[in-house]
């Protein structure tokens, strides 16, 4: 289709998927724990940097995100969160992402009320990713998780003003969390200008399945076409799970028409 594809891959994995990767050019993006990034060395993270150059392959990585919050109320939980950040963005300079996604942290129901406070610390910790990561000069894009609208995203974008800083449009979370009744056109008109990176998946509301494109309920003829108007630059993951999710994702991906 003459699009950069990208695919999900556990950094203990990588090993393991390094003949796929350079045969069928699925690019990866790679995910790293905290757990990982407590056991993981140096010298793992250049040689795979190092199979990635020498393949002349580009990557992407999602950083930790299990219960981080840069905007928490609960100050310990703030310093965790800077501290994985900072792994990770270490990883970055060796890796040289073209971007790299993060999960903001926000919840409705815990920060409804305190929306201010949760911006204004989220702000100070992604501020401090920027400047660690102005060497790589890679995207930062930060993904939408339980957010049932789009405005806490833009705001915290709007806030930073910073031209490495945007959005990962997650189209398999929209479809769990959004209000009912708001559109995929509404989300778009509010943030897709703003969007580096999708991840792609299926699924039928109820949990998060992760199916390939067209297994599920979502409107990818509409989503395709909404993404090629407002952010036809963007990069596109494939958040499967299996080498046989990615294969059948790409095949049914060929129906949608990207002129």
């Amino acid at each position: 289709m003459g699009k950069r594809i990208f695919a999900h891959l556990p950094f203990l994995m990588a090993e393991d998927f390094k003949k796929y990767v350079v045969v069928n050019r699925i690019f990866p993006e790679v995910f790293l724990s905290g757990d990982v990034l407590d056991r993981v060395s140096s010298e793992q993270i250049r040689g795979f940097a190092e199979f990635l150059s020498n393949n002349q392959i580009s990557c992407t990585i999602h950083a930790p995100f299990m219960d981080l919050n840069p905007g928490s109320s609960e100050r310990l939980l703030r310093e965790a969160t800077r501290h994985r950040f900072k792994q990770i963005c270490e990883v970055a300079t060796i890796l040289k992402p073209v971007v790299m996604v993060m999960h903001p942290g926000y919840d409705r129901w815990r920060y409804g009320s305190m929306q201010d406070y949760w911006l204004e610390k989220s702000t100070e910790v992604f501020k401090e990713v920027l400047a660690v990561t102005e060497e790589t000069n890679c995207k930062i894009a930060v993904e939408n998780i339980f957010e049932d609208e789009p405005s806490t995203l833009l705001r915290l974008i709007t806030a930073i003003n910073h031209p490495r800083l945007g959005h990962c449009f997650d189209v398999g979370h929209w479809n769990l969390f959004h209000k009912e009744g708001s559109s995929l056109e509404e989300w778009f008109e509010v943030l897709g200008y703003h969007i580096f990176e999708v991840h792609i998946h299926d699924n039928h509301g109820e949990s998060d399945e992760h199916l390939p494109v067209g297994e599920g309920e979502i409107d990818f003829k509409l989503y395709f076409r909404l993404l090629a108007e407002y952010a036809p630059d963007a990069e596109w993951t494939l958040e499967a799970h299996s080498v046989a999710d990615i294969e059948r994702a790409i095949k049914n991906i060929q129906q949608y028409s990207f002129d």
